[in-house]
């Protein structure tokens, strides 16, 4: 008698990826249960409000790029816009006159863009970010916006 797996395999071999875990306070769904979080959510028109309207034109152009590469879900927080596939790969905090923003990259990516990279494990790597225009958002960032959305997607996972 063979023993089958309980994982779900796509075509390729490889194990599905398991449904989203859903708070069950906040309602915001994780690609891992009981993920730490802070329950709450904000607005974007609190982190807009009485700040320069440029800086509410590069949150839409920032997101116009992101989702170029797919569905992204706005998850305004308390102190951040985050941005999640199945899990949180970019945000974004708009400043009295900018926006400092991340993306989780698998791999440490230095660049003209970055201020700075913090690396947490093997395949976290925070790339940090600071825009003043609309212009700020570049070819070359946009090519790390579209890596962080692999993330995003837990793609950098299934090459283990």
């Amino acid at each position: 008698m063979t023993e089958r797996s309980s994982t779900p395999r796509l075509r390729t071999g490889r194990a599905a990826r398991p449904p989203l875990w859903r708070c069950p306070d906040c309602q915001r769904r994780f690609a891992n249960r009981n993920q730490t979080h802070a329950c709450g959510r904000s607005t974007l028109a609190r982190h807009f409000a009485g700040k320069p309207r440029v800086l509410l034109d590069i949150y839409r152009a920032f997101l116009r790029a992101l989702r170029s590469c797919g569905p992204v879900t706005v998850l305004p927080e308390k102190t951040r816009i985050a941005f999640q596939v199945r899990m949180s790969f970019a945000q974004l905090t708009p400043r009295r006159r900018w926006v400092d923003g991340h993306l989780v990259l698998a791999e440490p990516l230095p660049s003209p863009s970055i201020r700075r990279i913090e690396s947490f494990s093997r395949r976290n790597h925070v790339h940090f970010f600071r825009l003043t225009s609309v212009e700020d958002i570049t070819e070359e960032l946009r090519s790390l916006m579209r890596r962080a959305y692999a993330v995003g997607e837990q793609r950098h996972l299934r090459d283990r």
